[in-house]
């Protein structure tokens, strides 16, 4: 199989980057140092040349099962044979406060658990997306890996050799013995270090405490305690330490279908991503990452500059720079074929209303769970809603970047007006200066509008822009946002219209691209993140049965270990980048709201 299915790996991290590791102890996508940082391994975008850091069995006829360590980042391999049994432990240390610089460690131990096992390694990477050549030496304690801009080294005790510029090993393990080998980045001129057995137990021990002392702190007890907390540490993996951002995926390009061109990097942080996140984190009590990220959005809005298309970008890299410019890589097959492969990503110009509404509800939370807004915040803040009130009543692209033109999305109104109601909010909570009675008939004005254009009286369902009747998900968020009442019978009429209209067994589609072309070529796949918010709109309806089986259903779509990733496809195979945090911060709200509708 030249590629495995999407579904079919689980990840690792150490908060500043990600590997996935494949059920056949392949990782096939790893960048170095961080998450937007070039490819060392990107086979699972191209099998031949994409590169790869492979340990499986030496011979034909295993299985596998993946599982974490019990609430740990720990990926465990397991392969099974007639006559034997091995794993692999794979895992990256976070940084530690002792380093003088995080060495990015993808640590892999080999285990025989019973009988005799023979193990086949391979490293090979290929860096800059496979558009650099590298030189491979061997050194006394494993391997060094060289370019210009990155210098890995690989530290084993085991017999290796190269093989045609890679580097090969292979292991004969009985039952209860272990080999390890460790990849790192190091400095130029940096001397190789060798790990013994006694360093590789401490580095497993010390990180299963980090990620086991981290979700401790979660104060979810509810039903579906161990999905919600799978996806807690899977947000935190997607969290870039040193600012606190977090990516909205941490690959590249890929496909929301099969063969297909809707291809995106995801390995940046979304504005509107901001109010979920804080939401999803502050639910679960981990107020330390929702500061953190609340600083990162409070340093956009400091640095915001005049531009067209408003002081604020809609997406940022993970350091906050502004200029993701978009390129493919031509050079490389895609996944499964799946053509073009893209770095970077042009939406970040575009002009999206409701990232103002998003930014602000961050705010909001944050203030309301104990983390205010200062003054010099709420002065930025303010100037940025000035902006906002007079510019609000025009068309963007919306939220879901399509590239066809400008429409009024009923959506980017929709947050416009809670960008003015929490801003309100938060002034009268603090008795933080304003003009009042302006930003309330703003508000008022937007309100009235969605009220009069968003609606639309033949499928009686609020639409996706005006002087349209089509449907769209991203109106399954009024109620969650509190413009409507849950109950209100242009809601529940909506609802019902969005349910007959766009959901298939509880899986949700973004909208009916033959209905509303967006600019791209081909189809889509349902969006998880929508089928979740369906999820929540049925339980605050009071359809408690219909969200719960519903809910249920979309844990079966989750892989073996409890990821998601964008979308999933006509045969439940998950498409997309993955692992996608939106879908997993949906997961957690719809949880956490569904359980308290249960009681």
């Amino acid at each position: 199989m030249r590629y495995l299915p999407i579904a079919e790996h689980g990840l690792i991290g150490d908060l500043h980057t990600v590997a996935l590791v494949g059920t056949d102890g392949t990782i096939d996508w790893y960048c170095c140092p961080r998450f937007d940082a070039p490819s060392v391994f990107a086979a699972i975008l191209d099998a031949e040349r994409g590169g790869v850091f492979r340990i499986s069995p030496g011979y034909e006829g295993w299985s596998s099962k993946q599982l974490y360590l019990p609430d740990t980042n720990i990926l465990i391999t397991r392969f099974l044979m007639p006559h034997g049994v091995g794993e692999v432990q794979d895992f990256m240390p976070p940084p530690s406060t002792v380093e003088s610089a995080h060495r990015h460690r993808i640590i892999r131990r080999v285990l025989a658990v019973r009988g005799e096992m023979r193990f086949v390694v391979d490293v090979a990477p290929r860096f800059d997306y496979a558009r650099a050549r590298h030189e491979v030496a061997l050194t006394p304690h494993g391997a060094h890996f060289g370019t210009p801009e990155l210098e890995l080294n690989l530290s084993t005790r085991c017999p290796i050799e190269i093989v045609d510029g890679d580097v090969r090993a292979c292991v004969t393990l009985r039952a209860g013995e272990t080999a390890a080998f460790v990849l790192e980045r190091i400095e130029p001129g940096q001397p190789p270090v060798p790990y013994s057995d006694a360093d590789i137990a401490a580095a497993f021990d010390s990180t299963a405490q980090f990620w086991r002392r981290w979700l401790s702190r979660s104060r979810y007890g509810g039903r579906w305690r161990e999905m919600v907390h799978r996806s807690a540490l899977t947000l935190k993996l997607l969290t870039y330490a040193p600012t606190g951002a977090i990516v909205a995926a941490p690959t590249t390009s890929l496909p929301e279908v099969l063969g297909g061109a809707r291809n995106w990097d995801y390995r940046y942080t979304w504005m509107r991503d901001s109010a979920f996140t804080l939401y999803a984190l502050l639910r679960l009590g981990f107020t330390e990452e929702a500061g953190a990220f609340m600083n990162w959005l409070e340093g956009r809005v400091r640095h915001a500059a005049a531009r067209e298309s408003g002081p604020l970008q809609i997406m940022y890299g993970i350091d906050g720079r502004e200029d993701l410019p978009e390129e493919e890589l031509s050079h490389l097959e895609g996944y499964m074929g799946s053509a073009p492969v893209r770095i970077g990503n042009g939406a970040a110009t575009q002009l999206q209303l409701d990232i103002y509404g998003e930014l602000v509800d961050s705010l909001y939370l944050c203030n309301k769970y104990g983390l205010p807004i200062y003054h010099d915040g709420w002065i930025e803040i303010t100037r940025t809603l000035e902006w906002l009130m007079g510019h609000w009543d025009q068309p963007d692209e919306g939220i879901w970047e399509t590239r066809g033109g400008r429409h009024d999305y009923t959506y980017s109104r929709l947050m416009s007006w809670v960008a003015v109601e929490r801003a309100i909010r938060i002034a009268r909570q603090r008795g933080l200066p304003c003009d009042i009675p302006r930003w309330s008939a703003v508000r008022d004005r937007i309100y009235h509008q969605i009220m009069e254009r968003g609606w639309h009286p033949s499928p009686r369902a609020f639409v996706q822009h005006y002087d349209t009747d089509v449907l769209d998900a991203s109106v399954l968020l009024m109620p969650l946002c509190k413009f409507v009442a849950p109950t209100d019978p242009r809601w529940i009429s909506t609802l019902d219209a969005i349910t007959s209209e766009l959901v298939s067994d509880s899986l949700v589609y973004r909208y009916n691209v033959d209905a509303s072309p967006d600019g791209l070529a081909g189809r889509e796949a349902t969006f998880s993140m929508c089928s979740f918010w369906w999820v929540e709109a049925l339980a605050r309806a009071g359809r408690l049965d219909e969200a719960r089986l519903a809910f249920e259903k979309m844990l079966g779509y989750a892989n073996h270990v409890g990821l998601y990733s964008e979308e999933t496809g006509p045969a439940g195979e998950q498409l997309g980048n993955f692992p996608q945090a939106f879908t997993h911060l949906a997961l957690i709200s719809a949880a956490y709201n569904l359980d308290r509708q249960l009681g």
